[in-house]
């Protein structure tokens, strides 16, 4: 059981207090609810360049790192399509100096033309690395836009080019930052060895006097239904053929979302998988194989994805996979396997829990799905799935109609 004890600020600032005092560091998470999503379709990839800006020196810090790493503190970040999360962990003792940087840049970054400079470049470069120079690594920027036509989750997090952030000014990221960056936007996560009225305290002391700001109401339009099959193919200079097959999935919140996770694992969480077994062991048709879930706030993806050997065509790729999507359709899980990927679940997410930075992180995550308090549900939610519930599940969305497919073709193969 993890115990949590909330508090919300009169600028809408919201406050988790976690007690653990098994470690002598404490983990500051400070969770905007803004993501890619939320960017306009001609100014993709500012919540990426935002998570950057943030360490370029706000209003009255001009070098965010030097403090913390003189109170013995390290800091990172991420942002994806639903959120931006910006972390820290430190002796539980130096606490102080983490509200004093993270209320510094909430209030108002630096905003100059340097920083700005600076960071864009930064992004830019890795848009060129991570995605249009490593093999497979733009697979994200056919897929996203194969599979949605309407929603936002459309382009990847990084932004649909380049072009986006090369031309962004101060006056956007200006805008962009007191529309989105604000307390009544934020969900602030304590965790570690602290006293709850003394953390109460600093929230008060260094965020309270940082004023309500008018936030851009979320009107994101819904996905319409896939009726019909999608497919693309493109030929790239990588060494293997590829397929990626997206289906679309229910939200983060649904009720089908355990099982649906859990069909991923039967599918392919390890090398007693199905996927592996029949299509990368048995069958020897790819050299792997895999099936995940995005698990996005909104509606998701499914993804079957594998690399084929050489001598496997593209037809025989499909067949393959329709095969074993057959299988979970028309033939329920046995209890024994249904139970190995749900002990794995459990195993997984509990070890996760031991860390007093996860535990901050995904309270945090989980108030902003709705209650943080429903971080005690979860392994439940996973162990009440059903064989019955799986095989609907695929039955529902596992169809070809529903499918975006990508083939990623090798030019080395001819």
């Amino acid at each position: 059981m993890i115990e949590v004890i909330k508090h919300t600020l009169p600028n809408g600032l919201k406050l988790l207090i976690h007690q653990d005092y098994s470690t002598p560091i404490a983990s500051f998470n400070l969770l905007y609810n803004v993501g890619a999503k939320d960017e306009h379709p001609e100014k993709t990839g500012f919540a990426h360049l935002f998570e950057h800006l943030m360490f370029g020196g706000s209003v009255n810090i001009p070098v965010y790192d030097e403090p913390l790493e003189r109170v013995g503190g390290e800091n990172n970040a991420f942002t994806n399509n639903d959120i931006t999360n910006y972390y820290l962990t430190l002796p539980v003792e130096n606490i102080e100096t983490a509200f004093w940087l993270e209320s510094d840049r909430m209030l108002s970054l630096a905003f100059t033309k340097k920083s700005l400079d600076v960071q864009r470049n930064v992004v830019v470069e890795e848009f060129n690395q991570r995605y249009l120079n490593q093999p497979y690594g733009e697979v994200w920027l056919h897929l996203r836009p194969l599979a949605y036509k309407a929603h936002p989750y459309m382009w990847a997090t990084i932004g649909k080019s380049p072009e986006h952030i090369k031309s962004a000014t101060l006056t956007d990221v200006k805008n962009f930052f007191y529309s989105h960056y604000a307390p009544n936007n934020a969900i602030l996560c304590i965790a570690g060895p602290v006293e709850p009225n003394a953390i109460i305290e600093l929230t008060y002391k260094w965020f309270g006097p940082i004023e309500k700001r008018e936030v851009i109401e979320r009107k994101l339009p819904k996905e319409p239904t896939q009726t019909s099959p999608r497919k693309l193919e493109i030929e790239r200079d990588v060494p293997f053929n590829a397929i990626y097959k997206a289906y679309h999935m229910c939200k983060r919140n649904h009720a089908d979302f355990p099982a649906t996770d859990l069909m991923s694992d039967l599918l392919s969480n390890g090398k007693s998988a199905r996927l592996y077994q029949r299509l990368v062991k048995e069958k020897q048709l790819f050299s792997n194989v895999n099936a995940y879930i995005t698990g996005d706030i909104d509606e998701g993806l499914f993804i079957i994805t594998g690399q084929l050997y050489p001598t496997t065509t593209y037809e025989q790729a499909e067949i393959a996979i329709n095969e074993e999507i057959s299988v979970l359709q028309n033939e329920p899980v046995s209890a024994y396997e249904l139970e190995k990927v749900q002990n794995k679940f459990e195993s997984n997410f509990t070890f996760e829990e031991t860390s007093v930075l996860n535990k901050a992180m995904n309270l945090a995550f989980y108030e902003l799905l709705g209650d943080a308090n429903s971080i005690n549900l979860e392994v439940q939610k996973y162990r009440s799935v059903t064989p019955e519930h799986i095989q609907t599940i695929a039955q529902k969305i596992l169809k070809e109609d529903n499918c975006s497919t990508l083939y990623y073709k090798s030019n080395q193969n001819k």
